[in-house]
C-alpha cells in the first residue's frame, strides 16, 4: 500500500559499516555544512532571488531594481544588504550611483542546476 508522505524504513538492524564509513569520509566540515545551509536561507527569499536574477543581465542600481520588481529602494536595499553580507553581491560607486552586481559566476551555476532540477 503506498501511503504518500510516509518514509520507508528498514525492518533490521544491520549496520553496513563499510557505507557509514565511506559516507562519513565524505562529509565535509561541520562549519562548511553550517556555511551551506546559511547560503541556501538566502535563497529562500523570492525577492533576493529575483534581484540575483536580474544581476544576471547587468549591474544594476537600487533605482532600477526597484522600478524592475515594482518595490521601494528602501526594500530592495534591505534584501541587497543580506545578498552583500553572504558574498553574494559587490557593489561600486559611480560619483552618487552605487551599482550592484553578482559577485561571481557561481551563483548563476547554483542557480542553473536549481532550476534544472524544478524543470525534471
Amino acid at each position: 500500500m503506498d501511503h504518500k508522505g510516509e518514509v520507508e524504513r528498514c525492518n533490521c538492524n544491520i549496520i553496513h559499516e563499510d557505507i557509514v564509513r565511506e559516507a562519513k569520509q565524505n562529509m565535509p566540515a561541520e562549519e562548511n555544512l553550517f556555511e551551506l545551509a546559511e547560503l541556501f536561507k538566502v535563497f529562500g527569499d523570492t525577492t533576493r532571488v529575483k534581484i540575483l536574477y536580474a544581476l544576471f543581465s547587468s549591474e544594476m542600481c537600487v533605482c532600477d531594481i526597484a522600478a524592475l520588481l515594482g518595490m521601494t529602494q528602501s526594500a530592495i536595499s534591505h534584501q541587497l544588504r543580506i545578498l552583500k553580507q553572504s558574498r553574494l553581491v559587490k557593489y561600486r560607486k559611480d560619483g552618487k550611483i552605487v551599482y550592484y552586481a553578482l559577485n561571481d559566476d557561481h551563483i548563476k551555476q547554483i542557480f542553473d542546476q536549481g532550476l534544472s532540477h524544478v524543470n525534471e
